[in-house]
């Protein structure tokens, strides 16, 4: 989840928001999704979601030249705000 700092509906905000489709080129990243937050309880604008069939194929796109890239050339100079969620799937014990 995260919030830009550009103005909502800019061409910036759109452009960030395409040069982040770089991400599903990562041969690990699976279903791959960029996301408008709709609820009024969160005060984030956007998500990524994707899924990994493995903590190595997380890794693999972690250290992958095309995420190093998005993140020093868009995430950080270009989002204000950011939650990063992390999930497995909970199996009962």
């Amino acid at each position: 989840m995260f919030t830009l700092k550009h103005e909502s509906g800019s061409r910036e905000e759109s452009a960030f928001l395409r040069a982040a489709l770089v991400l599903n080129t990562i041969e690990t990243v699976q279903k791959f999704e960029r996301l408008r937050q709709t609820s009024s309880k969160c005060g984030h604008h956007f998500g990524f979601s994707m899924e990994f069939a493995s903590q190595e194929g997380y890794e693999f796109y972690n250290q992958h030249p095309a995420h190093t890239k998005f993140v020093e050339e868009h995430w950080v100079p270009e989002v204000a705000e950011f939650q990063e969620i992390d999930y497995e799937l909970y199996v009962d014990p």
